[in-house]
């Protein structure tokens, strides 16, 4: 027998501690609840068909689905009760939620009557005439894994769910959970932002590289682009302020301009290409600038040049400020771009600077996804972090790691290029 099924009333102790998140971890689950983009939207029959559905197989009169944000619940659908949002302390909800992190194995919050529950008693849904008496609830996750809503059934009558039933509940919770990732269209938008990452450079003789982007939920608004130029290599990363699928178009629109128009600039310098990477950076920002205002959006990017025979790199930092070099003795430099993100201002500009790669030496540029998961957050630290490894391998090693022990609400992009030793 399950907790949730050996639950009953006069066995069931809950109380505010057991709706207690702590406050880091509530953070990050607030902002998973803001990557959804599906507060104060419009209701969808998508989800109109889960509560309808699950009041036919239960025979109860009301169910809902819902999100929790900081201090209210707000529900996407609602059937049976006039609600549209609800002051988060009086709400069942809450202790539903997290129980996802108290209890993950079996976060099903079931309770046969809860107005015998003291600390729900005075809900007003509940203390009324003909309230609200038996619950059932299932938290639903977004970004990170993080528990962001729930679905649930009620009743005005006491009752309890058979086996049968309690299963049945838990499958009405499963398709409420892939219409909040919105499957269908994301997976489809996730496989072709995939398919947009650029295929592995090869080998890159003298040259250590590795690169990975992981989206924390679906699809994201970072990337990374490399390709060969005529004197060495062009790498670019980017992160699009933004969440969901809005945000991807723009970041494949984003990739396209800079590649388009890094690659005319190339081709008119020819190999004695020697222009400031600032112009591919304002020819893009002025591209895009409609598209930036109309979306009110903006990207941050590192763009770069390496010119391979000798270690050179010219480079833009336009708003990124995550890059850093490792030199071959283990001291690191934080290189500061000063520039804005590209959709700040239309008329700015953006001017390159230099570094220059010896044997030994590596780039690393990473995206502020990776900022959640070191403690404190901290910019400098984070560069410090990845400046304690001396390969790219094991700076991919060590971000795998990071994300493993816990999963990021943001997007993790990482490129690191070392320029090898000598002979």
């Amino acid at each position: 027998m399950t907790e949730a099924e050996s639950e009953r009333p006069g066995r069931v102790t809950v109380d505010e501690t057991q709706a207690l998140i702590a406050p880091d971890v509530e953070e990050a689950r607030l902002r998973a609840v803001e990557q959804l983009n599906l507060l104060d939207s419009a209701p969808e029959d998508r989800f109109a068909q889960i509560t309808r559905m699950a009041k036919a197989v239960f025979g109860v009169p009301m169910s809902t689905v819902s999100l929790l944000d900081r201090d209210r619940q707000w529900f996407k659908a609602v059937d049976g009760i006039e609600l549209q949002n609800q002051p988060r302390e009086q709400t069942v909800c809450q202790v539903t939620v997290a129980r996802a992190y108290t209890r993950p194995a079996d976060p099903a919050l079931v309770i046969e009557d809860v107005s015998t529950i003291p600390f729900f008693a005075e809900i007003p849904q509940i203390s009324g005439e003909g309230g609200i008496r038996f619950y059932a609830g299932y938290p639903l996750y977004g970004p990170g894994g993080h528990p962001v809503g729930t679905f649930c059934v009620y009743d005005t009558r006491p009752r309890q769910l058979t086996a049968d039933q309690l299963a049945a509940f838990r499958e009405l919770a499963a398709w409420a959970q892939r219409e909040i990732e919105n499957s269908d269209d994301l997976e489809r938008a996730a496989k072709v932002q995939r398919q947009l990452l650029p295929p592995p450079l090869g080998i890159v003789p003298g040259y250590s590289i590795e690169t990975m982007c992981l989206p924390a939920f679906a699809v994201g608004g970072d990337f990374y682009d490399h390709y060969p130029c005529h004197d060495g290599l062009v790498f670019t990363v980017a992160d699009v302020m933004g969440k969901g699928l809005g945000a991807a178009i723009l970041t494949a629109t984003v990739r396209s301009a800079m590649r388009a128009a890094s690659r005319a600039f190339d081709a008119t310098g020819g190999e004695s290409a020697d222009h400031d990477l600032g112009e591919v950076v304002g020819t893009v920002a002025g591209q895009l600038a409609e598209d930036f205002a109309g979306t009110e959006t903006f990207a941050t990017l590192f763009h770069a040049r390496l010119r391979t025979r000798d270690g050179h790199v010219d480079y833009v930092d336009g708003g990124h400020g995550l890059a850093t070099v490792r030199r071959a003795d283990g001291h690191c430099t934080v290189l500061h771009g000063g520039g804005l993100p590209i959709g700040i201002l239309p008329e700015d500009t953006w001017r390159s600077a230099a570094i220059d790669l010896g044997p030994g030496d590596m780039l690393v540029i990473a995206s502020d996804g990776l900022l959640d998961l070191v403690a404190g957050g901290d910019a400098l630290d984070l560069l410090r972090m990845l400046c304690g490894t001396s390969t790219p391998a094991a700076v991919r090693t060590k971000v795998e790691e990071l994300v493993a022990s816990l999963p990021p609400v943001d997007d993790v992009t990482l490129v690191a290029i070392r320029r090898d030793d000598a002979g």
